[in-house]
């Protein structure tokens, strides 16, 4: 019988005279990440929530490519958390190199089927400074880098 709002059917069937055993269903994506907006070397979550049986695992992609988090390496910045949320200990971005920045959608997987989550950016905030109607340099320094380009303008 279906379940209603879900779009996701559940199915009875008696084993061994009265006892009822839920059937395998295929992964869902319960919870979609969001576009964020983050500081250089502060943390951020994208959040996801998969549901499902057996229990979906969960892998993240960022622009197509699978994401590296501590459960490959124990020493990445990145951890899959119990829920399937993709955890950032610190957002790395530099002038060359941007590895944290870019569209990331989440994959649960279970034997009976995936499910892809919806793509969510993930951008670095910079401070770009605005002198005598001029747009300066961006500075990735925050704040202090805006002071410091006001004071010496």
């Amino acid at each position: 019988m279906g379940v209603a709002g879900g779009g996701v059917a559940a199915m009875w069937m008696v084993v061994r005279g009265s006892r009822l055993r839920q059937e395998d269903s295929p992964p869902r994506i319960a919870e979609h990440p969001s576009d964020l907006i983050v500081s250089k070397g502060e943390p951020a979550t994208l959040n996801c929530k998969a549901e499902g049986r057996p229990t979906p695992t969960v892998e993240w992609y960022k622009d197509g490519e699978r994401v590296e988090t501590d459960r490959d390496n124990p020493r990445s910045p990145r951890m899959l958390l119990p829920s399937g949320s993709l955890f950032f200990l610190r957002i790395v971005h530099g002038r060359r190199s941007k590895p944290d920045e870019g569209s990331y959608v989440c994959v649960a997987r279970n034997y009976l089927g995936e499910a892809n989550s919806h793509n969510a950016s993930l951008e670095v905030a910079t401070v770009v400074s605005v002198v005598d109607g001029r747009c300066g340099e961006p500075h990735e320094s925050g704040a202090t880098g805006l002071r410091r380009q006001l004071r010496h303008g």
